[in-house]
């Protein structure tokens, strides 16, 4: 077997077999770590712990074990052997008891205001009031010419851009990249704890661990790839739903090869609808508006999907992702050519332009997944002469999602939500993060 120039070949074992099969292209993480989650789902045996929605936050393993040897002693019979389980468990339940309470005590006692307070408004379920709105008639009038502007015809040339939307991508050669060693991976791989529970990835430090020495050259080669992160920008419309101009619409579902008897039915539903604003007991005048899908219908976000269909993503190194309202757009860029990301901003820009749709500035975001120890400053982006804020953090579709993309962020909100294990007698279950389009999107492309 020939030496690669990439990579060197290593013992005859499931990851050896693996790279002495795979040229160096097709090596990616996700590729790599689907493969030895597959080899551990074959060699490591597994063993399944159930957990129980009663289960009291008193109820230690001790008493776990105490239970177990009353109910083994049930199953044989032993009468004897079972009184004696059964009083020993309730003498230590009675001890689990004191102790869990003595250290609420110790909590409600301490000189922590916060805890404290959010222990008794836990226990009582005490909920901020809402702040109360001053109705009058104007205002209710004014929130509805507000909901209805964007029933005025547009101009589409108006709206055209007159200069380019992004800037000129930065000539100047980036930084060299910094190489990292087969024998700092494989150092960094040994530190793992067997026990800690698996990442996101689904590969368990154990198995780093174990298999440093096998793991290592082809990771090292991985975190080697020179150049390349990860542009996402997160779109945000104003008022997605109320943009929606029905011939338009019905041009682009005949398109879609939609049955025109739908057309038309769709069309009619969306003109001539009548809106009013009620507030209490006030009620602001009728207006009659043809533009836009109504708020809170099933069907309004399967239009504004049908309605958004044809904007689409040219480069093959750009994704577009749309969920109903929700855009985003991710670039993955190699060797810092952002040429084709810029452009496919540019042309969204001017996509939305075209549809009535209008970005709001101020709320989209974009954010940058670099995991280089000492990734460069990139220049920023600009939509419609507003630059665009980078973030650290950005909820999509219910998750927050991190530069780091891990889900430390996304936990403590969840966790924070709900009362902590001491207040309150629940059980104490694991935060799992939202499995689907968000960690799809971004383990698709690193």
């Amino acid at each position: 077997m020939k030496k690669s120039g990439f990579y060197k070949p290593v013992s005859n074992g499931p990851i050896g077999v693996f790279l002495k099969l795979l040229p160096p292209i097709w090596m990616s993480s996700q590729r790599l770590t689907s493969y030895i989650s597959f080899c551990e789902d074959i060699c490591i045996p597994t063993k399944t712990y159930l957990t129980f929605n009663n289960d009291k936050p008193w109820f230690t393993a001790k008493l776990r074990h105490l239970r177990q040897a009353k109910e083994d002693a049930y199953r044989k019979g032993d009468r004897v052997l079972y009184n004696q389980a059964r009083n020993t468990l309730n003498k230590e339940i009675r001890v689990a008891k004191r102790t869990y309470a003595k250290r609420l005590e110790d909590q409600l006692a301490s000189n922590d205001p916060t805890s404290v307070w959010k222990g008794l408004k836990a226990i009582t379920n005490y909920k901020m009031p809402s702040p109360s709105t001053e109705m009058n008639q104007q205002f209710a009038e004014d929130l509805n010419e507000f909901y209805c502007r964007f029933e005025t015809p547009h101009t589409r040339s108006d709206h055209l851009p007159t200069q380019p939307l992004t800037p000129p991508t930065n000539p100047s050669s980036p930084p060299p990249a910094l190489q990292i060693s087969e024998e700092d991976v494989r150092q960094v791989f040994r530190k793992n704890k067997k026990r800690k529970a698996p990442g996101p990835d689904g590969v368990t430090p154990a198995y780093l661990k174990t298999c440093a020495d096998q793991l290592a050259p082809i990771f090292s080669q991985i975190f080697n790839r020179p150049g390349t992160y990860v542009r996402i920008l997160f779109v945000d419309f104003s008022s997605a739903l109320n943009t929606i101009i029905p011939t338009l619409l019905q041009t682009k579902l005949n398109q879609l090869c939609v049955p025109s008897s739908i057309c038309q039915w769709i069309t009619s539903f969306l003109t001539d609808r009548q809106q009013l604003v009620r507030m209490g007991t006030l009620m602001s005048t009728s207006r009659t508006t043809n533009t836009g899908a109504p708020q809170g219908c099933v069907l309004s976000p399967l239009l504004f999907s049908l309605y958004t269909n044809d904007c689409t993503s040219k480069d093959p190194s750009v994704k577009l992702l749309k969920f109903a309202d929700d855009t985003t757009l991710i670039g993955l860029i190699q060797d810092g050519e952002e040429s084709a990301y810029r452009q496919e901003v540019e042309q969204l820009a001017v996509w939305c332009s075209l549809n009535n749709l209008e970005l709001n500035t101020l709320k989209t975001v974009e954010m940058i997944i670099d995991f280089g120890r000492n990734p460069p400053a990139l220049p920023p982006l600009s939509i419609m002469d507003s630059t665009v804020a980078a973030v650290e953090t950005f909820k999509f579709l219910g998750s927050i999602i991190s530069r780091d993309l891990k889900w430390d962020t996304h936990i403590d909100s969840i966790a924070k939500k709900g009362p902590t294990k001491d207040v309150l007698p629940s059980t104490a279950e694991e935060v799992q993060p939202a499995a689907g389009a968000a960690e799809t999107v971004l383990l698709s492309r690193h």
